[in-house]
């Protein structure tokens, strides 16, 4: 329906009814008219050919053919208009008399063989009607009837009638019956076109007013006259339109004062927008300000206060009374509160400003927490708290990551929980979450049974200068930093803090952190073989450290049987007695003496845990009865040397090896460090026969045209040409296209490695670089210029020495450690000092510029850094290149001089400590 219109619809629903109607009532007359004529001309013909057929009889039986052929002629005159033939048949189908000629009298002639049929047939043959009457006398009619005679007939008359007239007159009633049909689609045609004009066309006219009135055109109205339920549409379309205006008209004038409003809204809006971006700037400017202001500050109170600390330290070296003792300790202890309040204070001066740089450096990762637990365990063992620390055996020794700043944050807690402590433990422990790869996931958790935290107090426990409330504020003291500082530590570590806290039941405060797993060598381990399967008595009265204690023991191998107190009468003889002494118990001499006594009469060796709120025993036990002590908390790597080296049968100790015979070795050592390239040179002088160096890649590039090497080192950073180039360049020399070139770096992260050697390196070492490691890859990489025996001397250097030297990042010279990097030589290890003091004046002049802003870059001020920490990296001054690690790291990722201001600040200082400090061994 809707695909037509309405005009077609109302011709279609007029024009239709008339067709199918005067379809349906012309044929109907049309059949009947055309079958009424038929009959007629058979009744005709039947009313001539009977008659005849009844006065032929009698010529027929007097065999008269005149006077039967009168009788024919006569009915066939009358009858012209549609008989064209009448004949007379006898009984023998034989032609007895005609009205006229006939072409072919056999089609007027019933079959021969068959008997004349006694009532009137007819036979239709196109145009053409037959029909054939008996001719039968009336004794022959009696007997037929009686069933006498089966042949009554005398003959038969035939009539040929013509049917064209008939047809004819057939043509002509179907074709006034067509005339009526198309006379009748005409006149519903006349009376289509007068419904069109008064309905379809108005209707029409009122669609288009309407689609004007849709597009917009609200003025335009429908005229004209119109009749019944039009004239009333009409009527309706024109008051809707005058509707629409109105509502326009009136929807027009709302747009325009809500845009007026709009506009003044905006306007307004504008205003707010610069007011607030003015007010931003002045707020971004003061927090600038006050970072300054609280860098400048923290920097100004540290130099005398370490001033004021090392003088009472200095101080405390001297004869004093009792009372100056007293005083002076407070005094250093009150310093090193405020020095450290100062610290949180530019810790978060640095967070918030977003400027505190993360190192990525390899450390031992069991040892680092240890040295946490060992600082804090004082404070501890004061109050009468056990402090344990337990890491799952699942987490590798070496890891990747900021260790300073994970102590940091590990600190915090365990002195929160240590402050909010009375009684009871602080248990530490760290789990291995997941593993992918090399990134492990590691869960820290601080449990402590103080005060606990109620919920309120927790909402407020992160936010900056807030404590759980006023009055622990008071009690306990602190800045209130610590938490919040620890919170974006690990925030800007990638991991997460949370606790969990009940009040008057403890804390349990925990994060997370991703670190990179790495096989880089770091302390060396403890030979720990020769403990397994021996036999050792634990005695710990606190149950929490025992399970800790036990736990490590028996994962290496020892057979640990656990008491709780000294037994008065123990029978079983062991290999170690481990005898611990809580810290919340005050135990006098005499009872230590006494268990003491009674452990040894139990085993050959005794170790006894002492607090370290009581050294003075520890002296004491070991003058006066032969035992070794370990303070508490117990370092397991400290604690597995005690036992390894107390045995009935000592282990063969390796040696170092002497290096005594040198390998036919030409080496060539590239690295634009002195300090760096003397430390090589010497290493490799004991070594090898003959060592060349040089400072950058070119002159590097230019020895291997040459002269044939057998092994290059080559450092990777370097002024003019890097490493890998100058790598690259000496692979297509023709002296040196096969020989080694080893990559000399201070980047230990795991991929380092892999993309050193797909850069073209043969092999890699890290800085500090280890003796043992150094004769490893001499050894591997130069066995086609010695006997293969030689690789039999000692390939792997072990060290069973558990304190094996470490930086101590609250040291400014750890001479431990510069020994260590420097073979053991005191001579070298002075040179290597000595020329780092040397070099401080330019970097203290290059600072100080860069400071005054005297036209020094970042890249002038990162090279000089750079220089500085790689010297510092052999020398033993841990704080020293930490700093410059910093700024160094800081410098690269884009940071400006005026951002790095506290730091540079701080370097300063620490150069010069340094410069004093290095006095007393360049003197010795």
């Amino acid at each position: 329906m809707t695909r037509y219109g309405l005009r077609a619809r109302v011709i279609t629903l007029t024009l239709a009814p008339t067709l199918i109607i005067g379809l349906l009532l012309s044929a109907f007359f049309s059949f009947n008219r055309y079958h009424d004529l038929e009959k007629q001309v058979m009744n005709s013909g039947l009313s001539i050919v009977e008659p005849l057929a009844i006065a032929s009889e009698d010529g027929l039986k007097s065999n008269s053919r005149e006077a039967v052929r009168r009788i024919i002629s006569y009915a066939h005159r009358k009858n012209s208009k549609f008989v064209r033939s009448i004949a007379v048949f006898d009984y023998n189908h034989e032609l007895f008399v005609t009205s006229n000629f006939h072409p072919n009298f056999e089609s007027l002639t019933f079959p021969r063989n068959e008997p004349i049929p006694l009532l009137v047939t007819s036979d239709l043959e196109g145009n053409t009607l037959i029909l054939r009457a008996p001719i039968v006398a009336e004794s022959g009619l009696l007997a037929a009837a009686k069933g006498q005679n089966n042949n009554a007939a005398l003959g038969y008359i035939a009539i040929e009638l013509d049917l064209s007239s008939l047809r004819l007159q057939q043509y002509q009633e179907v074709f006034s019956a067509f005339l009526v049909l198309v006379s009748g689609l005409g006149l519903s045609a006349v009376f289509a076109h007068r419904l069109m004009h008064d309905v379809t066309r108005p209707i029409s006219h009122m669609k288009n007013m309407v689609d004007r009135i849709r597009r917009g055109h609200l003025d335009v109205r429908i005229e004209g006259k119109m009749h019944g339920e039009l004239d009333t549409l009409k009527n309706g379309i024109n008051a809707m339109a005058v509707s629409l205006s109105e509502y326009h008209v009136e929807m027009q004038h709302s747009i325009d004062q809500a845009t007026s409003d709009l506009r003044e809204t905006l306007e307004q809006l504008e205003i707010q927008n610069v007011e607030l971006d003015i007010a931003k700037k002045r707020a971004q400017e003061a927090a600038r300000v006050k970072s300054e202001f609280l860098a400048n500050m923290s920097h100004e109170l540290r130099t005398p206060l370490n001033g004021v600390i090392g003088f009472t330290r200095q101080m405390l070296k001297t004869k004093l009374t009792n009372n100056q003792t007293d005083y002076l300790q407070t005094i250093e202890k009150s310093a090193n509160n405020l020095l450290s309040i100062i610290n949180d204070i530019l810790d978060f001066s640095k967070l918030e400003a977003g400027k505190l740089a993360l190192e990525n450096i390899p450390f031992d990762f069991q040892e680092s927490l240890e040295e946490v637990v060992s600082l804090q365990a004082t404070s501890a063992h004061e109050k009468g708290l056990e402090v344990t620390l337990k890491i799952d055996p699942k987490i590798p020794v070496g890891v990747v990551g900021d260790p300073l700043r994970i102590q940091q944050v590990l600190t915090n807690l365990v002195g929160n929980s240590i402050k909010f402590t009375e009684r009871g433990n602080i248990d530490i422990s760290v789990e291995l979450r997941s593993q992918k790869e090399d990134l492990i996931e590691l869960q820290f958790m601080v449990r402590d049974t103080g005060i606990g935290i109620s919920e309120r107090q927790q909402a407020q426990l992160f936010q900056a200068f807030s404590q759980a409330d006023a009055s622990i504020s008071r009690r306990y003291g602190g800045t209130g930093l610590g938490l919040v500082i620890t919170q974006k530590l690990v925030g800007q570590m990638g991991g997460e803090i949370s606790l969990t806290s009940r009040l008057h039941q403890g804390s349990t405060f925990w994060f997370t952190l991703k670190l990179h797993s790495t096989d880089m060598p770091v302390n060396g381990l403890v030979e720990a073989q020769s403990l397994k399967q021996r036999t050792l008595l634990l005695i710990e009265p606190n149950m929490q450290a025992a399970s800790v204690i036990q736990q490590y023991l028996t994962q290496e191998g020892l057979n640990v049987t656990y008491r709780s107190s000294v037994p008065d009468d123990e029978e079983n003889c062991y290999d170690y007695i481990l005898l611990n002494l809580a810290p919340n118990k005050t135990n006098s001499l005499e009872q230590v003496e006494i268990w003491v006594q009674q452990v040894k009469q139990c085993a050959p060796h005794v170790v006894v845990g002492i607090p370290s709120t009581n050294l003075a025993l520890a002296d004491h036990l070991i003058q006066a009865h032969d035992v070794d002590c370990i303070t508490k908390p117990l370092s397991r790597r400290k604690l597995l040397h005690i036992l390894a080296t107390n045995q009935d049968a000592r282990p063969i100790v390796e040696h170092e090896p002497t290096y005594s015979e040198t390998l036919p070795l030409v080496v060539m050592a590239v690295d634009d460090n002195p300090a760096n390239l003397k430390l090589i040179s010497a290493l490799l002088q004991e070594r090898v026969e003959k060592v060349v160096t040089h400072t950058n890649g070119q002159d590097a590039v230019l020895q291997a045209e040459k002269q044939k090497f057998d092994i290059i080192f080559m450092d990777i950073q370097m002024p003019h040409m890097d490493g890998v180039t100058a790598c690259h360049k000496i692979k297509t020399t023709q002296f040196n296209a096969n020989t080694p070139v080893i990559a000399v770096t201070a980047h230990a992260m795991t991929g380092e490695r892999d993309r050193l050697l797909r850069a073209g390196m043969d092999d890699y070492l890290t800085k500090p670089i280890e003796e043992h490691v150094l004769q490893h890859v001499l050894i591997h990489w130069g066995k086609s210029k010695h006997e293969e025996s030689t690789c039999g001397n000692d390939t792997t250097v072990k060290n069973n020495s558990p304190d094996n030297i470490s930086l101590n990042h609250s040291m400014t010279i750890d001479w431990q450690a510069a020994l260590k990097q420097s073979a053991n030589k005191a001579e070298l290890a002075r040179d290597m000092l000595q020329m780092l003091i040397d070099y401080i004046p330019e970097v203290r002049e290059v600072v100080a510029s860069s400071l005054t802003q005297k036209g020094v870059d970042n890249k002038t001020l990162l090279h000089c850094i750079h220089k500085l920490h790689g010297s510092s990296a052999y020398c033993g001054v841990p704080r020293l290149k930490q700093i410059c690690a910093t700024i160094e790291k800081a410098l690269n990722s884009g940071s400006s001089i005026e951002e790095l201001e506290p730091e540079l600040f701080e370097l300063q200082d620490e150069m010069e400590m340094v410069t004093k400090s290095a006095a007393h061994y360049l003197d010795s």
